[in-house]
């Protein structure tokens, strides 16, 4: 028969009642019976390989529990195609609908001729529609009329291919996607650095264009799309490197003369004194740049405990250490909803330790903050502004918490709140 191969069929079974024959049911049919008779397969290994190409194969996923259903009344794991009559596999509607968590009757009769269509099963059907089977003198099956398995065997090497080649496609498009988003992190993150250092370049016009790019990115897009992505910022990264290098170049040379004077001029250490907060200990010097960002160089922890308590019921074995109170913070922002990203923020915004404290104090007002993260985020805003100190606010929780303090024109620490910065707080319905 043209289009078939070569394979002789004896007959080829026809669907009972009014169901009629279609050229899909001849193939699935004609490719079963051209399949070598010592072809075997993992029927298990199949039905994930048909699951992943379901859409390929016209397929939804109801069909393929269906599928798992019906493969798993054949004792066996491994299928052999010249098993015949071994391979069908004729339970009843109800006893599929029951391995198959309860589906309807119709939604099961629908997906079942999907299956037929698509050349997964073969429908042998009895002379009166019923599935049943005869055994032989030595008790093996001898007739069967129900879904035959052979497709599976015959086709597995295709539905194998398939699968592979999704699932390539798949991690292609995973990591064309990663290499978007870092290429875009890394420009925003240059751009910014750039700008704020007051290095020479075209800082603005490149921002521009990344944002120009991001607006007109899809949600969902295509493979196409992400390479397009891909090449523009890969292009506009060139150009940042460009004028970076230049930066680099000179930051190097500034920095070699001015390393010179040093030598000359600063041969002792520049040495501040932090206050020690266990119990009484020497103080010792640190560098300048442990001092920048750190809130334990202001305000002892004591008086950080103090203001905020509530901390330490988070924290393993008390807070005895700016370490301690940094590992609480981390615990209790998950638990308030902050996210891990709002908290890097916070992180390079104020330095780990203010960073802490801040969270420290939103848990302690907890109950007058609608979204933690949220309210987080604007506080690193105004950190940035310069509208943001810590010390009204460790003062503010350390006025015995006053609900008198909480009026309008104050913030939810109870700090006053800077003019044309707006509140935070939630609007009273009708208000």
């Amino acid at each position: 028969m043209p289009g078939f191969g070569h394979a002789m069929i004896d007959h080829f079974t026809t669907p009972f009642g009014r169901r009629s024959l279609t050229a899909a049911q001849i193939q699935a049919q004609a490719k079963a019976a051209a399949c070598p008779p010592e072809t075997t397969a993992d029927k298990w290994a199949v039905v994930r390989h048909v699951s992943t190409a379901r859409c390929e194969l016209g397929l939804a996923d109801r069909a393929i529990a269906i599928l798992s259903a019906l493969v798993s009344f054949h004792p066996e794991t491994n299928l052999q195609a010249g098993e015949g009559a071994q391979l069908v596999v004729f339970p009843s509607n109800a006893q599929i609908r029951l391995r198959a968590h309860g589906i309807a009757e119709t939604t099961l009769r629908y997906h079942l001729g999907a299956l037929v269509e698509a050349g997964i099963l073969i429908r042998r059907d009895s002379p009166n529609g019923k599935r049943y089977a005869r055994k032989g003198q030595g008790g093996e099956i001898a007739e069967a009329f129900g879904f035959d398995l052979t497709p599976l065997v015959a086709r597995a090497a295709e539905f194998a291919a398939i699968a592979d080649r999704i699932a390539a496609a798949e991690r292609a498009e995973r990591l064309a996607k990663e290499r978007v988003s870092l290429k875009r992190r890394d420009l925003r993150k240059l751009i910014e650095w750039a700008a704020e250092a007051g290095a020479a370049g075209p800082w603005g016009a490149l921002s521009r264009q990344l944002e120009d790019l991001i607006d007109g990115f899809p949600r969902r897009p295509s493979g196409e799309a992400l390479a397009t992505m891909d090449a523009a910022l890969g292009s506009l990264l060139t150009e940042a490197h460009k004028h970076l290098d230049v930066v680099a170049e000179s930051t190097i040379h500034d920095g070699n003369a001015s390393e010179t004077r040093r030598h000359h001029h600063n041969s002792k250490p520049e040495t501040v004194r932090i206050e020690h907060t266990n119990g009484g200990s020497p103080e010792e010097p640190v560098a300048p740049q442990d001092r920048e960002g750190r809130a334990g160089s202001t305000y002892p922890l004591p008086m950080v405990i103090e203001a905020c308590p509530d901390i330490v019921d988070y924290a393993r074995g008390g807070v005895r250490t700016w370490g301690d109170l940094i590992d609480a913070a981390e615990l209790v922002r998950g638990m308030l909803g902050i996210s891990p990203t709002a908290w890097r923020e916070a992180r390079d915004a104020m330095g780990p330790e203010t960073a802490a404290v801040t969270v420290a104090a939103i848990l302690q007002r907890a109950e007058h903050i609608r979204s933690p993260g949220g309210y987080l985020r604007s506080l690193v805003e105004r950190k940035r502004g310069g509208l943001f100190s810590l010390g009204p606010v460790l003062q503010a929780l350390l006025r015995a918490r006053d609900p008198a303090t909480m009026h309008a024109g104050r913030d939810k620490f109870g700090v006053p709140r800077p003019s044309g910065v707006p509140s935070m707080a939630p609007r009273r319905a009708g208000g």
